[in-house]
């Protein structure tokens, strides 16, 4: 995993967009963003690693997608654009790259700047619920992940607007994760 500053200039978002800011782990921790290397491995223990983790924060449920031109045909640059538009959800995000690399963009408290996160195989990010974030494949334009959930699988866009700054899990998120010693440096 590597994350950065986007360069907010225009593109596809499947460019690199870097700006050159590197941003630290401890960064995205405190805005809720957690994080776990587990590459594969020939004997599993990537699978036990994921298992403890499931217990630990409860994910229940898991299922796998992968979104490439060869697995989704015409239907890709639609799926791309709905998971483009930046939007939060009601339950955390949980995505474990199992082969390709995609970029997770997040907005940074309080700042409000894109922070891109690029993640590759063995990569485990959790995307705390209420944040406002955005997905992209990279240049590749393959990832196979695997989704876990906390109850059923489901997932349900809050696209970015004011009554979705009024969802209560939204709120809840700003009221936890929002720090006044929280300092952009981009």
């Amino acid at each position: 995993m590597r994350a950065y500053y986007y360069d907010n200039r225009d593109g596809e978002p499947t460019l690199l967009h870097d700006s050159g800011i590197e941003v630290d782990a401890a960064v995205l921790k405190a805005m809720g963003v957690l994080y776990w290397s587990i590459p594969a491995d020939p004997e599993g223990k990537w699978q036990e690693k994921i298992g403890k983790i499931s217990r630990e924060r409860e994910y229940k449920n898991r299922d796998v997608i992968e979104s490439s031109r060869s697995t989704l045909g015409e239907k890709l640059d639609d799926a791309m654009a709905m998971v483009w538009k930046e939007h939060m959800h009601d339950d955390e995000e949980i995505r474990y790259t199992l082969t390709g690399s995609a970029y997770f963009d997040v907005r940074e408290l309080p700042a409000d700047n894109w922070i891109r996160i690029h993640v590759h195989d063995g990569d485990l990010l959790v995307l705390p619920a209420g944040i406002y974030h955005r997905f992209s494949l990279d240049s590749e334009e393959s990832v196979k992940m695997m989704r876990l959930f906390k109850d059923e699988p489901k997932w349900v866009a809050h696209y970015r607007g004011p009554e979705t700054d009024a969802n209560p899990r939204r709120k809840e998120y700003l009221t936890t994760f929002a720090r006044s010693e929280a300092v952009s440096v981009a």
